[in-house]
């Protein structure tokens, strides 16, 4: 029996979706969602979704159909996905079932995704897929893997194509993470007017701190540590901020952390849960674990936070006698966050984010002797 997400039952007879977290429906057939073929299907040729194949009639495919959709809260917009196939959609639910549902102060639209499965196209034994190349043009932008696993975006439109074939289904963290939740940031990015940030984000009571630095600076573990030590969590990779509010948002789903910051891990539950999560491999070749952040015992924050703050994190010690916590003189802030974030520079929203962040302030953070000692520097800053 193939997976169910969130409880769902499953019937094998091509058949039948039932759960509140997912909602899998046949178009236009409100009361049913049983895929059906014609009377005569042994006279035609189907796709993947039983979609009649026919390349001289259709070359581009436009008579191409979605037999399923959900609809998800995401980053305070309104997505509705739609397929040919349910094991997408067990990906798109792997990505954002279960989180909280954020809502920002302004009227978003609704963003569209499609997601079209093609046939099997790589050889056997393929480790790992080819990188993903950006290109732009004509209102649109585009991310290739090669031709039958890309995406394109038009974020004008707010709507987005992903496609992949099924031989990607055996690399579930790729199309996830570098197909279908690429194309979801960039639509809610452009369509809400949202600032990217590739850093981490943690809170209190309604207020939240920036975590930023650059890769292997220590933002996961310390991430990690303050969901441990009764903070909220709203992101580890990437956070999405709105200038004018200075409310963040992110997608609290999964952690990624290396193998050597279990040591500082004493709560063996904590380990066994990590320990036992999958391990991706990232582009760059390091293995982490990636843990389900909606099976841990932290809290995850339950709507967008209000910045106060942003800590820049350093990959030096403190020293024995030094501070944790340095401000950064204000005449710095723009400085170090233009380094620190160069896409999100160049995009609309960036200076009024950073004139807004510079009033709130912002510190250089340093190792202690255990990550425990820079998450009580954190809650210092967020009293």
């Amino acid at each position: 029996m193939p997976p169910t997400p969130c409880g769902a039952t499953f019937s094998s007879k091509r058949g039948t979706y039932l759960s509140t977290s997912i909602r899998l429906i046949r178009r236009r057939l409100v009361h049913s969602i049983e895929l059906k073929r014609p009377n005569n299907e042994s006279d035609l040729d189907y796709d993947l979704d039983g979609s009649v194949q026919d390349a001289n009639s259709d070359p581009f495919g436009e008579r191409f159909t979605c037999a399923f959709f959900m609809c998800k809260q995401i980053l305070g917009g309104r997505f509705r996905f739609e397929s040919n196939s349910e094991a997408l959609l067990h990906l798109v639910e792997a990505a954002y079932g279960g989180l909280p549902s954020h809502e920002l102060p302004i009227v978003a639209p609704e963003f569209r995704v499609e997601l079209r499965l093609l046939p099997r196209q790589a050889k056997p034994g393929v480790i790992e897929p080819p990188p993903v190349r950006m290109q732009s043009g004509a209102g649109l932008l585009c991310g290739v893997m090669d031709a039958s696993n890309y995406v394109v975006l038009a974020p004008e439109r707010q709507r987005a194509l992903v496609v992949a074939s099924e031989d990607m289904l055996s690399h579930p963290y790729y199309l996830r993470y570098e197909l279908i939740e690429f194309a979801t940031f960039m639509l809610a990015t452009r369509g809400l007017g949202l600032v990217p940030l590739h850093g981490a984000c943690v809170g209190r009571d309604g207020r939240g701190i920036l975590l930023l630095g650059a890769s292997g600076s220590g933002k996961s573990t310390l991430a990690l540590h303050s969901l441990l030590h009764g903070l909220d969590f709203l992101s580890e990779d990437a956070v999405f901020v709105q200038p004018a509010s200075m409310l963040a948002t992110g997608v609290a789903n999964y952690l990624h952390v290396k193998e050597d910051a279990l040591r500082f891990v004493d709560d063996d539950a904590t380990r066994r849960w990590i320990n036992q999560s999958l391990v991706i491999r990232r582009r760059s070749g390091v293995s982490k674990f990636e843990p389900d952040l909606r099976k841990s015992h932290g809290r995850l924050a339950a709507k967008p936070l209000e910045l106060v703050g942003a800590v820049f994190i350093s990959s030096e010690s403190a020293g024995d006698h030094g501070t944790l916590l340095n401000v950064v003189p204000d005449d710095d802030i723009a400085m170090r966050l233009s380094a620190d974030q160069p896409y999100a520079a160049g995009q609309p929203g960036w200076q009024r984010f950073v004139q807004q962040l510079a009033q709130l302030g912002a510190h250089q953070l340093h190792r202690g002797s255990h990550p425990r000692d820079s998450v009580h520097a954190l809650q210092q800053l967020l009293r």
